[in-house]
């Protein structure tokens, strides 16, 4: 479903520069990496799995149908990606664990439906079923699981609103959609070529569409939910649920608009997505603070000091590399890529922790609820309690940096295992892959 290996193409188009290593963090090299996800692994109780730290980066663990579940078993299978890639060494020490069977092993229990509470967020619940599918093809377990999600996702589509609904609400007309949900898309495209059931396809784009004509503010920035009537159809308001204000611009949100409409311009060949990526991500680059530390909130005060997010730094740095593959303007290519690069740097001089379990802390998880600063299983994680949180970064990145490289455009079913969306561990793992690949 989602998955990272999209992004991975974007760096075989990255001058020879980057190509060699040279303004990459070289903690992305660190065998703290794999240490770490071992050490995480080894430590997970039986049928729980990390979401997101204490403020001493221990991490807390969470039961299978929490909608983070999914991202840690897909970091697994990063891992063995990325061994695959660079070859196992005692620098590197990913010769330290058999990750393809961890990452198995991992998934058992995982929810193979959207029952029990899992809701909208199936395409995170996805990740480590499309990573098992792009090893064994026949394996009839991912195959089951996948058309499972993507058929419960499709059912909370609304043909007259044109979206999938995001959160729930006692009131039967109030339909929420959330800026996250683009996240979502690449599972009913990978359904589709499984089943041939073109409908996920076109549902996939409508939501798209929709999101792009009502989430999306004229300046390029974004609004984090929109209330629709369900009647009718129209939009009834505007507002926030993890930002400062409703006419701010929640940090993370915004990232996941860049990647999914870059990701919705690779899966589909529409320059409006393409269009839509690049004006949001320009906001994005051109709003940064000049030490180019993502802030939670780009309209926070800041003062008291508004504290940063390594999600949706790790997030937007995956993005705007998939976007600078998808930008066929050399220029674009370029400014995307340096964004990427001023932003991964930045965040690691802050977070990274090699005390922590985490490989990044400074994520913000929730900032109305006062969940930040820790580690974050989608950076390496952020939640709500709305279950709307965004850990799938970690291992989005890392397996569609470290997959694309080798496969010259992504494996998988739709032609590249999409992004899952996670942030910072795999972020930073990914592109370290690809880059290690290189040397």
């Amino acid at each position: 479903m989602l998955s990272v290996l999209t992004t991975v193409l974007l760096l075989g188009s990255l001058p020879a520069q980057i190509a060699l290593g040279q303004g990459i963090p070289q903690e992305l090299f660190s065998p703290l990496s794999p240490q770490k996800v071992l050490a995480t692994y080894r430590a997970s109780p039986s049928q729980q799995w990390p979401q997101f730290t204490d403020g001493a980066g221990r991490w807390l663990f969470y039961p299978p149908r929490t909608w983070t579940s999914g991202f840690f078993p897909a970091t697994l299978y990063a891992l063995n990606t990325r061994r695959q890639l660079c070859g196992a060494t005692d620098a590197n020490q990913l010769g330290i664990a058999d990750w393809l069977a961890l990452g198995r092993a991992n998934s058992q229990g995982l929810p193979l439906d959207a029952g029990g509470g899992v809701g909208h967020d199936v395409g995170f619940m996805s990740f480590p079923f499309v990573e098992e599918l792009a090893i064994n093809h026949q394996n009839q377990t991912a195959i089951s699981s996948i058309n499972s999600l993507a058929n419960a996702l499709a059912a909370r589509f609304d043909a007259r609103v044109g979206c999938t609904r995001s959160w729930d609400s006692s009131n039967p007309v109030d339909f929420q959609v959330i800026i996250d949900n683009m996240m979502n898309l690449e599972l009913l495209f990978v359904s589709a070529d499984l089943t041939g059931n073109q409908n996920l396809r076109r549902i996939a784009i409508a939501h798209a569409t929709t999101t792009m004509n009502n989430h999306i503010r004229p300046d390029g920035s974004t609004w984090h939910v929109v209330h629709y009537n369900q009647t009718t159809g129209g939009v009834t308001r505007k507002r926030t649920a993890q930002g400062y204000s409703d006419s701010s611009t929640w940090a993370r949100g915004q990232a996941w608009g860049i990647y999914g409409f870059a990701n919705m311009h690779r899966l589909t060949g529409d320059a409006n997505f393409l269009r839509t990526s690049q004006r949001m991500a320009r906001w994005f680059l051109n709003n940064l603070p000049q030490d180019g530390v993502v802030p939670w909130d780009f309209g926070a005060p800041l003062n008291p000091p508004r504290p940063a997010d390594s999600s949706a730094a790790t997030l937007v740095a995956n993005a705007l590399l998939l976007l600078a593959r998808q930008d066929p303007d050399p220029a674009g290519k370029k400014e995307w890529t340096d964004g990427a690069l001023r932003v991964l740097n930045s965040i690691t001089r802050l977070g990274w922790r090699p005390q922590w379990q985490s490989l990044l802390s400074n994520g913000t998880v929730n900032r109305p609820a006062n969940n930040y600063l820790t580690g974050i299983v989608y950076v390496d994680s952020e939640s709500d309690d709305d279950d709307d949180v965004d850990d799938t970064e970690t291992n989005s990145v890392m397996r569609e940096l470290a997959s694309g490289l080798v496969i010259g455009g992504g494996g998988g079913t739709s032609g590249g295992r999409g992004v899952g969306a996670t942030y910072t561990a795999l972020l930073m793992v990914a592109i370290s892959a690809v880059a290690s690949s290189f040397l």
